[in-house]
């Protein structure tokens, strides 16, 4: 998925031109802002169908289901006629298009309306098998639309159309098949999400009151990526827009390498805490945050100090500040890596309005200062600092506030993750950064940086990263697959 997602970035980039890449992920990010309504409820979503498949309840596990469908539905409606009211003026008023593209660019908008509807009904669908931990089901789908997507790039080539009204057009495709995949197996699969309509009150009230303070941490987090993407647009055009679009995807990338990792642990440490094995729930909260920075760091580290060579290599047209943008958006995904168990660990509890209060308004923050930062003319890149500051804030105050729920001991995590995870940060780098700096380019320096980079990751995550009973999984798991081959 990696792979194709990258290739097919590059391909794309070249066929639309560098502009009219620009102005597609202007658009399409502006229309996913008005996401955080559904990225509200689909946490909600997810918590409490996890929660009443570890409490075994099959009747309120189909209500919470119907009333989840219900909600989107509802959702659905009111994004409709924000983005066809509110959501138009901005778009006509302040995003920055060529005249010659402007009707392009309406296009797009309503194409990217109709993704967004599409992806936000099917939520409930997608949490159903996430709750039941089906992650292979979720993975091979996964692939079926990335090989769509793959699709998408030959057949933007075959035809004559006007490339980008036609892009979005197979976006909206793809959306609609992979969601119908999902839906059928879900209908066929799990009998508690057959689609009756049912309404109860008070499971309204529940959901939508926790729904209500995720939308608050979904917001932030919507205007932490796409409002950036926005503002750049309001102050430098297409163009730089096409540089974040790039770097968005390296990170798109770079998450899917760890994320379904974290996808399969939400359900856990939701059900464990259901079930009131808090111990265990703190276990799967330290191990969770340090082996998903132990994955995105050896893939993250060769791409940190061949940055430049690998979008050479990986796009023929690099956009101005890509390269600054790439390394700041890797850096700020591996601190934010280590706080996605304490997210789940929150939101397990059921008690979120302190922690999407506060992490929320920190994360919010990030917009008026990047604003702020652009009006006394620093360069583009300097918003993205702002974002790394402020996730690195970030984390002291969810381990403030998780350890009040769920009692986690603060020092226990920073010995045994952060302190873990900076150790093998600092061992791994030194050998690849002095042959990187100190070696003319060449394509045999590039092989050995990223080889290295790789080699000495994995053994300090061996030799500092892992304790005795790891080391011995780890070879017992080594040595099963060895004897199968």
């Amino acid at each position: 998925m990696m792979i194709v997602t990258l290739y097919t970035s590059r391909v794309v980039l070249n066929t639309l031109g560098v502009e009219d890449f620009g102005i597609y992920h202007a658009v399409a990010g502006f229309v996913t802002m008005m996401a955080f309504l559904s990225n509200a409820m689909t946490s909600a979503t997810q918590r409490f169908l996890s929660f009443e498949i570890g409490r075994e309840d099959k009747t309120k596990l189909h209500n919470v289901f119907v009333m989840s469908v219900n909600i989107h539905m509802l959702i659905a409606l009111f994004i409709i006629v924000l983005a066809e009211t509110l959501g138009l003026w901005f778009f006509n008023e302040y995003l920055t298009i060529p005249q010659e593209r402007l009707a392009a660019a309406h296009w797009v908008y309503q194409i990217s309306i109709l993704v967004l509807i599409v992806n936000m009904i099917s939520v409930p669908y997608n949490a159903m098998i996430i709750a039941h931990e089906k992650m292979n089901v979720y993975a091979w789908v996964s692939m079926i639309e990335v090989s769509f997507n793959l699709l998408i790039v030959f057949m933007l080539q075959w035809f004559g159309f006007d490339k980008l009204k036609f892009y979005s057009v197979l976006v909206l495709i793809v959306a609609i098949l992979s969601k119908l995949i999902y839906c059928v197996y879900c209908h066929i699969k799990y009998e508690e999400s057959r689609y009756v309509f049912f309404w109860d009150a008070g499971l309204f009230k529940r959901l939508f009151s926790y729904a209500g303070w995720n939308l608050w941490g979904s917001s932030a987090s919507v205007i932490m990526g796409q409002g950036i993407n926005v503002i750049l647009n309001m102050f430098f055009g297409p163009i730089v827009n096409a540089a974040y679009a790039v770097a968005m995807r390296v990170k798109s990338a770079a998450n899917q390498f760890v994320s379904n990792f974290q996808m399969a642990l939400n359900p856990p440490i939701i059900k464990s805490y259901a079930g009131g094995q808090i111990e265990f729930m703190h276990q799967l909260i330290y191990k969770g945050a340090k082996y998903s920075y132990f994955l995105l760091f050896t893939l993250s580290l060769p791409i940190l100090l061949e940055t430049e060579v690998i979008l050479r290599l990986w796009l023929k047209t690099v956009p101005d500040f890509t390269v600054v943008f790439t390394r700041l958006v890797i850096a700020n995904i591996l601190i934010e890596s280590l706080s996605k168990p304490l997210m789940t660990s929150a939101q397990a509890t059921g008690k979120i309005k302190l922690y999407q209060g506060v992490v929320g308004g920190l994360l919010v923050i990030n917009l008026p200062v990047s604003f702020l930062i652009l009006k006394l003319g620093f360069p583009p890149q300097s918003t993205l600092w702002a974002s790394i500051c402020i996730s690195i804030v970030a984390i002291a105050v969810r381990l403030i506030i998780v350890r009040r729920l769920v009692k986690l001991n603060v020092r226990r995590f920073i010995s045994q993750v952060i302190f873990i995870c900076l150790l093998i940060s600092v061992t791994s780098v030194p050998i690849p950064l002095l042959l990187h700096m100190n070696l003319e380019f060449s394509f045999a320096r590039f092989i050995l940086v990223v080889f290295l980079s790789v080699i000495f990751s994995i053994i300090s995550i061996y030799l500092l990263g892992l304790d005795v009973k790891e080391k011995e999984f780890f070879l017992s798991y080594l040595g099963r697959i060895i004897r199968r081959q």
